[in-house]
């Protein structure tokens, strides 16, 4: 089970995803347990985040990435930066 990161994505992928219709997200900085009952898309806004997950594996990702999350996955979200993100489930 991965998180998968798009870096630095362009308007065109964006468009093609059709983000600016998702609802947005935020988050001050903090830390959380966060477990996923169905699979999310995101695209960050702003901020910066640190993932755990797995056997110590981490992730980090910020504004202008889009983010994949795979449904069950169990991790620890370390905001580092408040972040504001498009998000869509399933």
């Amino acid at each position: 089970m991965e998180i998968r990161v798009e870096k630095q994505i362009s308007e065109e992928r964006k468009n093609e995803l059709g983000s600016e219709k998702w609802p947005i997200w935020s988050c001050p900085a903090e830390t959380f347990d966060w477990e996923y009952d169905e699979e999310e898309t995101c695209v960050i806004i702003e901020g910066k985040i640190r993932v755990r997950y797995g056997d110590g594996k981490e992730v980090d990702f910020g504004a202008g990435d889009l983010v994949f999350f795979p449904k069950g996955l169990k991790c620890i979200w370390i905001v580092e930066e408040p972040v504001r993100k498009l998000y869509r489930f399933g």
